[in-house]
């Protein structure tokens, strides 16, 4: 499906700045003899300009909202970042929607009555 997105790069965000700097530097160093097939296939693209990898601070995952137990403040900031609605708020903005049109649909039939 197309959703009207052109992303030039796709964007992958990491809290670890030494897995950032990995994808980046293609020379091989003897600390990552062993890395695994995954990390070797995101190098590859991001040397093909597919993937962009960038930096994001820990507090800033929004993965850990699937991932991790979390307090209620950082569960509802992470919430409202990916842009998930309360249903709570959601029902009382509906609630107030009806309300709003049963009272349009009166005053039309007031309106067309005379």
């Amino acid at each position: 499906m197309d959703y009207g997105l052109k992303l030039e790069k796709i964007p992958l965000y990491c809290d670890n700045t030494s897995a950032v700097n990995l994808t980046k530097n293609p020379i091989q160093h003897s600390k990552i003899k062993h890395i695994e097939i995954k990390h070797n296939f995101i190098r590859d693209h991001v040397q093909k300009g597919e993937i962009e990898v960038k930096f994001a601070k820990t507090k800033n995952q929004l993965v850990d909202l699937f991932t991790k137990p979390l307090a209620c403040d950082r569960f509802n900031k992470l919430r409202i970042e990916l842009g998930v609605l309360d249903m709570k708020n959601v029902c009382w903005y509906l609630f107030d929607l009806l309300i709003l049109l049963d009272q349009c649909l009166i005053a039309f039939k007031v309106l067309s009555s005379t």
